[in-house]
């Protein structure tokens, strides 16, 4: 090779590796094309991926498409599926939920074709206090059905099956009681049935339960099934607080007394022995369920918690009936849908109407044989049932009146030896024994006893104590206007604040203001006649106010009652000035004291040395 062609080579090499140098990209090129090359990668992977994946699809479904043809259809899956959710009840386990009426003059009965049970029940004469139509119960508000044990180891509800009405209500003669029947289908002559019947004129509601060739369906191993009865009670008054205070569950054990569970808090009991009856008890109404026989044991639960603004309590019930495995096996029972009304209930004759709340002991004893007598007297002539109180006060303060004569006698003579009193007071006030001495000697001698304007004022406390119980409990005061009170059961209003005041309430009631005010006159009087201890007078006039604070709440009738029983008194006192000559009094008793002392009794022997013996012991704690 010479040396032009060597030169020639050289210089294409260095023309070769000078263009590449030229021509080599920077590095932001670089770094693009690298972004390039992995955007690339990626759709390359996507792509394989996605044809993978429809690869797969079209092995899933030509499997899934071999292995259709050896199932079953959907409707087949979902027959076999009801089976063996509801065994022999699958037939009736859907439907159309369709309604009957069963009613009378007082209560209108809506039935549901599902579950069979009653769906509301509307009591005609009532209305809530915002003047709808009063319905104990609404809807699904409510729960009432079997719990059924089956052959095939399931539990099966009736309230959540189809019952078929095997007779609808028949216009019979208004003399005559009418009846349905809801009948629920398990086979062959295999079903249960609902009978009702209900009597002109009447809350009480005829209820059989008949369960005919259950002995195939339901296990031989089982002796007994459940009935579960729940209701979310509904508000019905005004007074929300009075009302879920009034609220509760209430039973009777066979051949035994009642019970009930707490009115103020949550509650639950079970009922280990045969259980009479057990309802679900309001303010003014109750819903009772009977079993004539009894039935064998019961849960009883009543709850507060979780429930609507307008719902006064959750209350649910689960009872225990025997069954026998008879072919034919009939449950005699009854409903009870109606008011708290004390006549209405008793006649029942189940002691329905120990559920209304008259008071305890001598109170309820008052209540039952004088004021409620009076009362339903005085409510035959059909008048203004303000008008019915009114003579009401009349009529007991004349019963009374021999008792509030001799109360007033006793205070005329206190009244008259106040001076003597005040001056023993102020001569010993620090030395006690001394003073309860000398007071002692000073009754004896004047021959009044301290005591004896007490006594008859005790022996009237019975019937204000009563009273205080029949007026919130009367169902008859219900809805009754009176003057400006527009319901004489709850409390009666002039004025809405708006807002809550502590201790008093949001509105004020005048009947209650009335009364407190009437209340401190009538103190001021009696204790311008005594001689009061002056430490003690500030709680003589702090208990009307004490009233004026928790009568607020309370039933308008009731503070009506308790202001004319202070304006009589008032009256009564005036008329006993006229028969009760306190100059004559006063001469009396210094001739009282002028006579020898009658020797001291037992008694105030007795109460003499206890007063001597403290008298002794006080120096030893200073």
């Amino acid at each position: 090779m010479d040396k032009n062609t060597i030169i020639g080579l050289g210089l294409i090499a260095l023309i070769v590796i000078g263009f590449g140098i030229y021509m080599r990209p920077n590095q932001e090129q670089m770094d693009a094309y690298q972004r390039q090359q992995d955007s690339l990668f990626k759709v390359e992977v996507a792509k394989h991926k996605t044809d993978s994946l429809n690869r797969l699809k079209a092995v899933v479904a030509t499997e899934t498409a071999k292995k259709t043809d050896t199932l079953p259809s959907n409707d087949s899956l979902k027959t076999e599926m009801v089976k063996q959710q509801f065994g022999a009840f699958a037939e009736v386990s859907s439907g159309k939920n369709e309604f009957v009426t069963l009613e009378n003059d007082l209560v209108k009965l809506t039935i549901a074709t599902k579950g069979g049970r009653i769906y509301s029940a509307e009591l005609k004469k009532y209305k809530t206090y915002d003047s709808l139509p009063l319905r104990l119960f609404d809807g699904d508000s409510t729960v009432f059905g079997l719990e059924l044990p089956t052959n095939e180891n399931k539990v099966v509800n009736t309230n959540d099956l189809y019952f078929k009405p095997s007779s609808k209500e028949e216009h019979v003669g208004k003399s005559e009681a009418k009846s349905i029947s809801m009948r629920l289908n398990a086979g062959n002559n295999h079903y249960i049935e609902y009978q009702y019947s209900l009597s002109p004129d009447s809350y009480m509601l005829n209820f059989n339960l008949n369960a005919v060739g259950m002995d195939k369906v339901i296990p031989q191993n089982i002796n007994h099934f459940d009935i579960d009865w729940r209701m979310n009670i509904p508000r019905l008054e005004k007074n929300l607080t009075a009302e879920k205070a009034s609220s509760t569950i209430y039973y009777k054990y066979m051949g035994d007394e009642l019970d009930w569970l707490s009115e103020t808090k949550d509650d639950s009991k079970v009922l280990p022995t045969r259980v009479n009856w057990v309802s679900f008890k309001q303010q003014y109404f109750t819903t009772v369920f009977i079993a004539n026989d009894g039935f064998d044991k019961a849960n009883v639960t009543t709850k507060t918690e979780g429930i609507g603004a307008n719902t006064v309590k959750n209350m649910s019930s689960i009872f225990t009936l025997p069954f026998n495995h008879s072919d034919n096996q009939t449950y005699a029972m009854r409903f009870y849908f109606g008011p708290n009304h004390y006549q209405t209930l008793k006649k029942a004759n189940l002691m329905l109407e120990k559920q209304i709340p008259l008071g305890w002991g001598v109170f309820g004893w008052v209540n039952k044989f004088l004021v409620i007598p009076i009362f339903n007297f005085l409510n035959g002539f059909n008048i203004n049932y303000g008008i019915i109180i009114l003579l009401m006060t009349i009529f007991i303060k004349v019963i009374l009146l021999p008792l509030t004569f001799k109360s007033f006698q006793s205070q005329a003579k206190m009244k008259v030896l106040k001076p003597e009193v005040e001056e023993i007071n102020e001569k010993f006030k620090d030395d006690a024994m001394s003073k309860q001495s000398e007071m002692m000697k000073l009754y004896k001698k004047a021959g009044v006893n301290p005591m004896g304007g007490c006594f008859p004022m005790l022996l009237q406390m019975p019937i204000l104590i009563a009273m205080f119980r029949f007026f919130p409990a009367s169902i008859e005061l219900r809805q009754q206007s009176f003057l400006w009170a527009k319901d004489l059961s709850t409390y009666d209003s002039i004025y809405d604040f708006g807002f809550n005041v502590p201790f008093y309430g949001d509105h004020i009631s005048l009947f209650t203001l009335l009364m407190t005010v009437s209340t401190l006159l009538y103190t001021r009087m009696t204790m311008q006649m005594q001689a009061q201890n002056p430490q003690m007078k500030w709680m003589s006039y702090l208990m009307p106010i004490m009233f004026l604070g928790i009568f607020n709440n309370y039933s308008a009738g009731l503070s009506y009652y308790y202001f004319l029983a202070n304006m009589f008194t008032f009256g009564q006192q005036y008329l006993f000035k006229f028969f009760i000559d306190e100059k004559k009094i006063h001469a009396q008793i210094q001739e009282n004291k002028k006579k020898p002392a009658k020797p001291k009794s037992s008694w105030q022997q007795r109460l003499e040395e206890a007063a001597k013996q403290r008298g002794y012991q006080a120096p030893k704690k200073k």
